[in-house]
């Protein structure tokens, strides 16, 4: 379908193509959070890599993934309120 071509679209056919676009999106950017926050997560408390992670390299992977999760959860809730705020500002 060409984007582009959008005027030839029905409402109906519109409001499908901005969920698909959405849901897209969403696939994407949890993708991307969890490659980052498992790669920085690894780098700060896997010291040696081996076949397993001893239980000191387990409790502060799962540790960095709540805090990664807490800080990412804050900035997304933040900036949605803003969005929103400027939105009734209109």
């Amino acid at each position: 379908m060409n984007v582009l071509a959008s005027e030839s679209l029905t409402d109906k056919e519109r409001d499908e193509l901005m969920q698909q676009i959405k849901q897209e999106v969403a696939i994407a950017s949890t993708q991307e959070l969890l490659m980052k926050m498992s790669e920085k997560c690894f780098m700060k408390c896997v010291i040696k890599p081996g076949t397993s992670l001893d239980s000191s390299e387990q409790k502060c992977v799962a540790m960095c993934m709540d805090r990664y999760m807490d800080a990412y959860n804050l900035v997304l809730n933040t900036y949605s309120a803003r969005i929103q705020r400027e939105q009734k500002q209109m």
